[in-house]
C-alpha cells in the first residue's frame, strides 16, 4: 500500500534539551556548521489521538542480520535486535525517560545491597507464540543455551553468573560470582530475549519468541515481515504486521519515507541525522559513544601487532577531519570515550592528533623491519568511502603504504571483521551507550571478551572494567572509567573518531513507538494514522 506523505517541510531547528543523564544533567555539545546538542531519547513524537487499527508497519534497518538468535549476534538496532525483541520481548526495558531499566516480560527484579544477587519475578500467563509457557524454567533453559553457544554477552554472563535457580515458577534468583550493580542492563539484550524451546532443533534455529509478533516470511536481501499475535501477553498490536527492509543505503531510506513508500528509518550519518532533525521530522535517538572507530588487529602477522604502529595510528589521524570529510563537518568529533556531552566524561582526554610524533614512531617501526604497508577496511557507501580517503591521506603524510578494501555491503564488513577476522584496520562501531556501558565494554575490551575481533587486550584494562563493574557509587564507577581511558591510551586497541546521533525516524502519521535499549525499540502499541 502506497502511503501520502506526511513528512513535514518545515526548514526549523529542532528544539532540543540536554542530553539526560542518570546521574544528573549534562551541559551537552554542539555540532557541525550550525548549533545542535543532541539529545537522548524522544524528539517531536505525537502519541496523542485515538490508536487506529490495522496496517503494516514498515521500517528500513541499517543493515540485514545474518540470524535471528539472540545466542547468535549482538541484540542492537543496527544488527537485528528491533526484529528479535517484536518477536522475543524482553524480560528488561532501558526507559531513557525514566533514565532506567524497567519491567516488560519482567514483573520486578530486586538486588541485595551487595549486588551479587538479584531475584526476578515474571508476569502471570505469558506464553510463547507455540502456546508452550514462559515460565522460570523457560527462562533459565533460554539463558544457559545463551551462555552454551557463546552469545555476544556470554562471556560476560557465564563470568559473573554462577547459578540460576528457579525458585517457583514465576521466580528466579540469579547468584553472581562477584557484585555487578548494573547487572539489570543484560536482562535488556540478548540474555533477556527468552527462546523457546521449540525454537532449536535438530541444529536448525526457527524464531519462536513472547513477543508481539511472530516471523511470517524472511526473503533474504529484501526484507522480513512478521506478523501480529493476538494472544501477545499485553494485548494485540495495533497493527497487522512489522515489516523490516533491509535496503541498499540509507538515503534510500531516508527518499523512501519522504515519499510515503515506508513509515519509518534507522540513520546514523550525522549529516542526514541533521538534515531530518532541521524538517522537524519525530523519532527516537541515542548519542552513542565509539561508534566512529576503527578496530586495530594486533594478533601476530598484523602491523597492529607493533604497539608503536598502534600509537602512530591514533595520533597520525585527524578526529576533525573525518568529521569534515565524511559528514561535512556534521557530528561530534574526538578521540576520548566520553566526550563532555556524556556523565561518564572524565579527565583523561584520549589520543591528541601529533603527526609528528605519529612519524616518529612510525619511523621506529620501519627500523626494525615494519614495511609500512597497512590495509584499511570499511564499507562502499559515500560516507565510508569519504572516511576511507580522509584515513589514507592522514596516514600517508606520515609514511604508511595504505590500501583501501571497501566491503560492498555492511553485511560483507561484518563478516570480514567479526567472524574472519581479516583485516589490519577497519571501521566499525563499538557503541557505548549512557545507560550503560558495562557490558559492551567488557565483550569488546576485556580478555575474555566475545567481541574483541583481534584488537590487543591487557590485565591492566582487565582489572580497569572489572572495576567498574563492582563500583557501588558514581565516584567509584567514574574513577574506573578514567582508568579504562588511561589504558586505552596505552595499548591502543581501536582508533576512536567521535560518538554518533543514532535515530530511528518516522513519518508524522505513525505514534506509540517505544523506546528500549541500544537503540532498539517496541512496536506492538504502534499505530498508523
Amino acid at each position: 500500500m502506497r502511503r501520502t506523505p506526511v513528512f513535514r517541510a518545515a526548514v526549523a531547528a529542532v528544539a532540543v534539551t540536554a542530553l539526560l543523564a542518570a546521574c544528573g544533567e549534562s551541559e551537552g555539545v554542539s555540532s557541525g556548521p550550525k548549533e545542535r546538542t543532541y539529545t537522548e531519547g524522544m524528539i517531536g513524537a505525537n502519541d496523542s489521538g485515538e490508536p487506529t487499527k490495522g496496517g503494516t508497519l514498515e521500517w528500513a534497518a541499517f543493515s540485514e542480520p545474518r540470524s535471528l538468535d539472540p545466542a547468535v549476534i549482538i541484540a542492537a538496532s543496527t544488527t537485528g535486535g528491533v526484529e528479535m525483541a517484536a518477536i522475543f520481548d524482553t524480560l528488561l526495558r532501558y526507559d531513557p525517560e525514566a533514565e532506567d531499566f524497567v519491567p516488560k516480560l519482567a514483573e520486578s527484579l530486586e538486588g541485595n545491597d551487595e549486588g551479587t544477587e538479584w531475584t526476578l519475578k515474571l508476569r502471570e500467563g505469558v506464553k510463547f507464540s507455540d502456546g508452550t509457557d514462559l515460565d522460570a524454567e523457560a527462562v533459565k533453559w533460554s539463558q544457559e543455551r545463551y551462555a552454551t553457544n557463546k552469545g555476544p554477552e556470554a562471556a560476560l554472563w557465564a563470568g559473573n553468573v554462577t547459578d540460576i535457580e528457579v525458585v517457583d515458577p514465576l521466580t528466579i534468583t540469579y547468584k553472581l560470582n562477584k557484585p555487578w550493580f548494573l547487572f539489570p542492563s543484560i536482562l535488556s539484550t540478548g540474555p533477556g530475549m527468552i527462546v523457546a524451546k521449540s525454537s532449536d532443533k535438530g541444529g536448525e534455529f526457527k524464531p519462536v519468541g513472547a513477543g508481539a509478533f511472530a516471523l511470517d516470511k524472511w526473503a533474504p536481501q529484501e526484507a522480513v515481515t512478521l506478523k501480529a499475535r493476538s494472544d501477545y501477553w499485553d494485548g494485540a498490536p495495533n497493527v497487522e504486521a512489522f515489516k523490516i527492509l533491509y535496503l541498499s543505503d540509507q538515503q534510500t531510506g531516508i527518499d523512501s519515507m519522504k515519499k510515503g513508500d515506508i513509515d519509518s528509518v534507522l540513520v546514523r550519518d550525522p549529516d542526514l541525522v541533521d538534515e531530518l532533525l532541521d524538517a522537524d521530522v519525530p523519532g527516537y535517538m541515542n548519542v552513542i559513544a565509539m561508534s566512529n572507530v576503527a578496530l586495530v588487529n594486533a594478533t601476530e602477522g598484523h602491523p597492529g601487532a607493533d604497539e608503536r604502529v598502534r600509537k602512530a595510528l591514533a595520533m597520525g589521524i585527524d578526529p576533525d577531519l573525518i568529521r569534515e570529510r565524511a559528514y561535512e563537518g556534521h557530528g561530534l568529533a574526538g578521540s576520548t570515550m566520553w566526550l563532555d556531552y556524556s556523565r561518564w566524561n572524565t579527565d583523561t582526554d584520549g589520543p591528541a592528533y601529533d603527526p609528528d610524533e605519529a612519524k616518529k614512531l612510525l619511523d621506529e617501526a620501519k627500523a626494525d623491519g615494519y614495511d609500512g604497508k597497512i590495509s584499511y577496511l570499511d564499507a562502499s557507501d559515500p560516507g565510508s568511502r569519504n572516511t576511507a580517503l580522509a584515513v589514507k591521506a592522514n596516514l600517508e603524510a606520515i609514511g604508511f603504504e595504505v590500501t583501501l578494501d571497501l566491503k560492498r555491503t555492511v553485511a560483507e564488513q561484518i563478516d570480514s571483521i567479526a567472524v574472519n577476522r581479516d583485516y589490519d584496520v577497519a571501521a566499525w562501531g563499538l557503541s557505548y551507550r549512557e545507560g550503560d556501558p558495562f557490558s559492551k565494554l567488557f565483550s569488546t575490551l576485556h580478555s575474555s571478551g566475545t567481541q574483541t575481533y583481534g584488537m590487543p587486550t591487557s590485565p591492566e584494562m582487565d582489572a580497569a572494567i572489572e572495576e567498574f563493574q563492582q563500583a557501588g557509587d558514581e565516584s567509584a564507577q567514574l574513577a574506573a572509567m578514567d582508568k579504562i581511558q588511561q589504558v586505552s591510551n596505552d595499548t591502543v586497541p581501536y582508533l576512536n573518531w567521535g560518538p554518533m546521533p543514532e535515530m530511528t525516524f518516522w513519518n508524522d502519521n505513525v505514534h506509540g513507538i517505544v523506546p528500549a535499549s541500544t537503540s532498539m525499540f517496541f512496536v506492538e502499541d504502534a499505530w498508523i494514522s
